[in-house]
């Protein structure tokens, strides 16, 4: 029985083996790529980026032939040894003259984009130097001149002043698809002309107001900053600019610039030497799935306003706090990231349709785009002042008051209640403290506290309520489930 049992066993086993065997040679072989011949038509094109700056080094008037100015000291004090310019051998500390001198800043890459020397690069790889030196992969070295950087977007743009370069043709980073092969070349560590290799990892990381990263596992380590990302085509793609570290050094994870989104800066740079951007004067914040519902846009979109600068864009323009803005000029906002980018590639001056969410129904809105660098208007702080008889929400487990004037111009709300305590009920357990000020209940603007109270004994129990709530310069909308 037991030798029967066995054989049933090996049978089961080779007969699984012959399926498994089977099953690899009908599936297609996915071989990986060579990239010999794509490294060696991109390669010289890709160039070593090194900086330097002015420091004042202090030289002493005199020294002591043989002996190293940091031990001379020693010497002078202990030893008597004499000093050449100074007499009898005296022990005098000599004057020092602080002398400016050329010291290496640090080491970085870039990639030529047209023929006549113009070079793209990381601001951050430039910022702060008084020299750029841009050396070629046949070793000719040249001084580079700064044509303009930006560093939110962290791109710059350089130029040399040669002909007939090699360049790197130029891909769609929107094209761009996870798990595709991808390379780096750059100077990691100053070793120029490095190349490693690996896939994306994913698109649109948001680790910034302006940039969606691409996101790979390809090594970068310090230098590769501003070296090209390149697709098996030989396209640039991205400038290698940042990477996930606890050490120091790379840890799997590095991440680019989109091409498309550097050469809009680029392009910018080339022309006016300066990036300009639209701003429309709103201070955003996440959407989560509870919101969303509670508000009844059904999944979490757009990108919730908490808070519009008073006579700015928006405000002007009929946008509130604590609306959500679902598209700018006909493009969907799936999260807030999303809105920041769109408006600041929108020229200052022109007009923008927005489309907003706001109790429950959706409404068109115009606003005229302004230049970011424009001053915000600063609203005066003022000390807090509360009004008098308080009357109790028992339902939320809040006590609340009519808000003063002074309060409402702080805080640039036109009516609401103002909390002064709270007693264990979904609000404080929601985080709400006293000074906080709720201004709608659902879809019904607060204008006062009677008119709140008969609100509250309206709400349907079991159902989500949102409830809007501005605390010192943000509305913050929190999702009730009363029981």
């Amino acid at each position: 029985m037991k030798k029967h049992l066995i054989s049933l066993l090996t049978i089961v086993s080779l007969g699984q083996a012959v399926f498994i065997s089977s099953a690899l040679a009908q599936s297609p072989r996915v071989a990986i790529p060579d990239f010999a011949d794509l490294v060696e038509r991109a390669s010289p094109a890709v160039v070593n980026i090194r900086t330097t700056e002015k420091v004042m080094v202090q030289q002493a008037q005199g020294g002591i032939p043989g002996i190293p100015e940091d031990q001379a000291e020693f010497f002078r004090r202990f030893f008597g040894v004499p000093i050449p310019g100074i007499p009898n051998g005296s022990r005098q500390t000599p004057q020092n003259n602080a002398k400016p001198q050329e010291a290496d800043r640090g080491v970085g890459s870039g990639f030529i984009m047209e023929s006549n020397g113009l070079i793209l690069t990381n601001a951050h790889v430039v910022e702060g130097a008084n020299t750029i030196y841009v050396m070629l992969t046949d070793k000719r070295e040249f001084k580079a001149k700064l044509l303009g950087m930006d560093k939110r977007t962290d791109v710059a743009v350089i130029k040399i002043e040669a002909r007939d370069l090699p360049r790197l043709p130029l891909g769609d980073s929107s094209k761009l698809r996870v798990g595709e092969w991808v390379l780096a070349i750059g100077s990691p560590f100053g070793l120029d002309n490095t190349v490693t290799a690996g896939i994306v990892s994913a698109k649109s990381r948001d680790t910034g107001d302006y940039l969606p990263f691409i996101q790979t596992d390809v090594a970068v380590n310090p230098g590769n900053s501003g070296g090209p990302l390149v697709n098996t085509a030989g396209q640039v793609v991205g400038i290698n600019s940042q990477i996930f570290s606890r050490s120091g050094g790379y840890m799997g994870i590095s991440f680019a610039i989109p091409i498309d989104e550097a050469m809009r800066v680029a392009d910018q740079l080339r022309s006016n030497g300066k990036m300009t951007r639209g701003r429309i004067g709103v201070a955003l914040g996440d959407m989560t799935k509870e919101v969303a519902e509670s508000l009844g846009l059904g999944k979490p979109r757009g990108a919730y306003v908490r808070n519009v600068e008073p006579g700015g864009p928006a405000a002007l323009g009929g946008v509130e706090s604590g609306d959500v803005i679902l598209s700018f000029n006909g493009r969907d906002i799936a999260k807030s990231t999303d809105l920041p980018r769109l408006v600041g590639e929108t020229k200052p001056g022109s007009s923008a349709n927005l489309q907003v969410w706001r109790k429950g129904a959706s409404r068109d809105l115009t606003v005229v785009v302004i230049d970011a660098d424009a001053t915000a208007h600063a609203s005066s702080k003022k000390p807090e002042q509360l009004s008098a008889n308080p009357a109790s929400g028992s339902i939320l487990g809040v006590t609340v008051n009519e808000v003063s004037d002074l309060k409402k111009r702080e805080l640039n709300i036109r009516n609401g209640v103002e909390v002064v305590s709270l007693n264990d009920g979904p609000l404080e357990r929601a985080g709400i403290r006293p000074g906080d000020v709720i201004i709608r209940l659902a879809d019904n603007d607060i204008t006062g506290v009677k008119q709140f109270e008969a609100l509250l004994k309206g709400l349907d129990a079991g159902k989500s309520v949102p409830i809007f709530i501005r605390r010192a310069d943000s509305t913050l909308v929190i999702p009730i489930k009363l029981k």
